[in-house]
């Protein structure tokens, strides 16, 4: 069954956002799999991942979207050094996650099919229950929400990525406004979660002006005393900030294609760390 679990755990986390609701969902499938007469199941693959998709679907009881007031983020993913008992290739980007929370359910799970594991709309139907036809209009809904030129940059080279996170920390550290600002977009966003029981200084800020005095006055106020190690979260750079052994923030990063920050993703909430090594 470990194989199993490799195999679907993606296919529900893409879907749920969480990693503890998808491998729920999984040992839901899975517990009820072994109690089935084997003879009625033609082709197991087929019928694991059928049933984790539409549990995954029946526990997405709602959507999920920005406000100014509320900003939910999805449950951070290491994929440098995650559980080998998943799929890491099949793990969504962290940016591509919070894209398709404008997505109904419905339409997420065509979009994650067909994108990330190549259904042809045939099979989809067969997944879900329902038609070719009504399949390629989920589809065509679902790309018309997330515009070609919001989609993230999904490769970012070890490199790149180390001396990006090393400069983003120093001029922060140094309080160099104007590195800082050579440094990310003009258009950035800032997103932090801090769940049900963490405050957050501000949940969304938009703009290089304003991000730039939040995060400047986040780093001197909370984070300077902090262990700062760089990380790979969901294929992103991310930076990881430790009180003492403690994880208390990963911040996932965008990148434009000329490699400037536009998005910070802050996931503060504990429940939503717990598992990030």
């Amino acid at each position: 069954m470990k194989d199993y679990h490799k195999l679907l755990f993606p296919y529900a986390y893409n879907i749920l956002g969480s990693s503890d609701d998808a491998k729920d969902a999984v040992q839901d499938v899975l517990v009820n799999y072994v109690t089935l007469p084997k003879e009625v199941i033609q082709n197991e693959k087929a019928f694991l991942v059928k049933s984790v998709v539409n549990r995954a679907l029946t526990m997405r009881t709602r959507s999920r979207k920005f406000t100014h007031e509320d900003v939910w983020l999805p449950e951070p993913i290491a994929t440098e050094r995650a559980d080998t008992n998943t799929n890491l290739k099949d793990i969504l980007s962290y940016s591509m996650l919070i894209l398709l929370e404008q997505l109904t359910a419905k339409e997420r799970a065509v979009f994650i099919l067909k994108e990330a594991f190549d259904y042809s709309h045939q099979e989809i139907s067969e997944v879900l229950s329902s038609t070719v036809e009504h399949s390629r209009k989920l589809f065509s809904r679902a790309k018309n929400k997330i515009k070609p030129n919001e989609h993230p940059r999904l490769t970012v080279t070890a490199k790149l990525s180390a001396n990006l996170l090393d400069n983003f920390i120093g001029v922060i550290r140094n309080r160099d406004i104007a590195g800082l600002e050579s440094l990310i977009t003009k258009d950035i966003a800032f997103y932090a979660d801090g769940g049900k029981t963490l405050n957050v200084t501000k949940k969304l800020c938009i703009g290089a002006n304003a991000v730039v005095d939040l995060l400047l006055y986040v780093y001197h106020t909370y984070q300077a005393g902090l262990t700062i190690i760089p990380s790979e979260i969901n294929h992103q750079p991310a930076l990881l900030y430790y009180d003492n052994d403690k994880l208390i923030n990963c911040q996932v990063f965008e990148l434009t294609d000329d490699n400037s920050i536009r998005q910070i993703s802050n996931i503060l909430d504990p429940e939503k760390i717990k598992r990030i090594i």
